[in-house]
């Protein structure tokens, strides 16, 4: 148990990219359940699904069992991602609007988009595989649990978010591209990925849409 806990923590840059976005986004779909007055349970199952709904999307894509259903480690991730929004609900009562939450979603953004550009890459699919796998594994969660709140999806409204995951894979593929360590394109995607999504949380960058750019003056 304690050697897979440190293999987990202190391993390859995909298991450390794993658990980042694994607690960082149990963290935040438990805090949005929290917020609509979830029970417990149901806390648990919103923040587990935005934690690995993606994840299991990906894995199923490269025809592999998801990876939740191969290692405990995966599953206590989340639920100490779960524990600590209970725990944050506590001391602030809109925990989901709270910096450190916007934070903590940028993390898990940047965390799985990470984790699915090396899967992709180690499954030998395309270019654009690898940017359609990123992203999948970065908005599934996401989706998923805006689902289960009885919500739209986040990702299909004009805020900058799937579009960071979009410029995160590229640079993953970039630098992949030139010959450098594996190493510096994990690097090059997580950082793309987080400071692009902080940017567009502080400067409100959208996406546009259609009623915007061809809205005429009526006036």
């Amino acid at each position: 148990m304690v050697e897979g806990v440190i293999e987990v923590l202190f391993g390859d840059p995909f298991a450390v990219m794993n658990a980042i976005g694994l607690v960082a986004f149990a963290f935040v779909g438990a805090s949005k359940a929290i917020r609509e007055e979830f029970d417990l349970f149901g806390i648990t199952i919103v923040g587990l699904m935005m934690a690995f709904a993606g994840g299991a999307t990906r894995d199923l894509l490269v025809t592999r069992v998801p990876l939740a259903l191969q290692s405990p480690i995966e599953i206590y991730l989340g639920l100490l991602g779960v524990g600590l929004a209970v725990v944050f609900s506590v001391i602030f009562s809109t925990p989901d609007t709270h910096p450190v939450t916007l934070v903590s979603d940028a993390l898990g953004l940047a965390a799985f988009t990470t984790t699915g550009a090396i899967v992709a890459t180690e499954a030998s699919v395309s270019t654009f595989g690898v940017l359609a796998i990123a992203t999948i594994n970065a908005v599934g969660g996401g989706a998923v649990a805006d689902i289960l709140l009885n919500r739209s999806p986040f990702v299909l409204f004009d805020d900058f978010y799937a579009s960071c995951t979009v410029l995160g894979g590229i640079a993953y593929c970039l630098t992949s591209g030139v010959g450098v360590a594996g190493s510096t394109a994990v690097a090059a995607c997580a950082g793309v990925t987080l400071l692009s999504r902080l940017a567009a949380v502080s400067y409100d960058w959208r996406v546009p849409t259609v009623q915007a750019l061809f809205r005429q003056d009526t006036e």
